[in-house]
């Protein structure tokens, strides 16, 4: 693989934080600087972590920026779980989210994974 756009989390990632902003553009004008700038910047911080792990050129580094992706994507599940309670998502919508950040989340472990082995060999 020679670039981190080749893969297939990053990608998903990618198109996740686009749905992102623009479900958030629905959101009240007053969350501008709350959930809507949490949401966004946690949504765009799983590809951003896979990017910048990939580019620090050692399996201990991108393993440790896989974790940080994965903590931004289940701070993204968060967001939006607390946006439903808040009336701004319907339970549809967090449906269909859920699915794809499980999708995403199963894509970083197995990453992590594979990375792992390769360094203890």
């Amino acid at each position: 693989m020679s670039s981190f756009k080749d893969l297939l989390v990053w990608n998903k990632s990618m198109d996740f934080a686009v749905e992102i902003y623009t479900v958030t553009k629905s959101f009240p004008t007053n969350e501008q600087f709350g959930i809507t700038s949490q949401l966004r910047r946690a949504s765009s911080s799983i590809s951003l972590n896979i990017a910048e792990g990939w580019g620090r050129g050692t399996n201990k580094s991108y393993s440790h920026f896989l974790r940080i992706a994965r903590g931004s994507l289940y701070e993204t599940e968060t967001c939006l779980i607390l946006s439903n309670k808040l009336g701004y998502i319907s339970s549809e919508i967090i449906d269909t989210y859920s699915q794809i950040i499980e999708q995403i989340g199963k894509m970083i472990n197995g990453l992590i994974k594979s990375i792992e082995l390769k360094t203890q060999v």
